[in-house]
């Protein structure tokens, strides 16, 4: 008995106090909002890439109590999507819930925008594709290119099968001959147009150009 009446003001506070943030919640209206969030990727399947668009972030529609739909979009809520059950290259979909998103408590979820994901998997290649450098600006009268020497002449890229396959080429920043009057050496960036693949190496090429005097 004594363990129950020991600080029976504090304790006799502090349930006054739960009951006034318990009262105060219950009587706020209860609104609906739409929210982005962003979606976030768990288990990554090994050697296999999205060859779809990649979605970013999603549009979450929720309804809940005014002072915790104003405090949602602080939470930092994401959707997550697993795919761990992806393991052979195909389309797969994926269904949004409220168990992806893990709202506060007190938030229900209406819908999600768009309601489901789908992605095309694919088997990760890759393959060594040629640079290909531009010249831009003109020599000085009286003096023409000889050579040109690319090192690598070849970089090696890497993405979704198809996009691998489709590309064509690797392109260089242009080589500006303006003001060139003797042999030279650069270092360039280089460009893959194609977005769903990536050069594995450091993107750049050293360009030597020789100049002769004379056509």
């Amino acid at each position: 008995m004594g363990f129950l009446t020991r600080n029976l003001a504090w304790k006799l506070f502090a349930l006054i106090a739960a009951f006034g943030v318990w009262l105060n919640v219950a009587s706020e209206p209860e609104l609906a909002t739409i929210v982005s969030v962003p979606v976030e990727y768990n288990n990554f399947p090994k050697d296999l890439e999205i060859s779809s668009t990649i979605v970013e972030s999603i549009d979450v529609e929720a309804r809940g109590p005014a002072g915790q739909l104003r405090s949602l979009k602080d939470s930092r809520i994401a959707a997550i999507v697993d795919f761990a059950g992806v393991r052979e290259p195909g389309e797969r979909t994926f269904t949004l819930t409220a168990a992806e998103l893990k709202l506060p408590r007190g938030i229900d979820l209406i819908r999600t925008i768009p309601a489901q994901l789908r992605f095309k998997f694919e088997r990760r290649t890759t393959r060594a594709m040629p640079v290909k450098v531009e010249l831009s600006g003109k020599l000085p009268a009286g003096l023409s290119v000889a050579q040109m020497d690319i090192e690598p002449p070849e970089l090696t890229i890497a993405g979704p099968e198809s996009h691998v396959a489709d590309s064509k080429t690797l392109v260089s920043d242009p080589f500006d001959l303006t003001g060139v009057t003797g042999d030279t050496e650069r270092n360039l960036a280089v460009y893959a147009a194609e977005p769903e693949v990536r050069i594995l190496s450091a993107p750049q090429v050293t360009v030597k150009i020789r100049v002769r005097h004379g056509r």
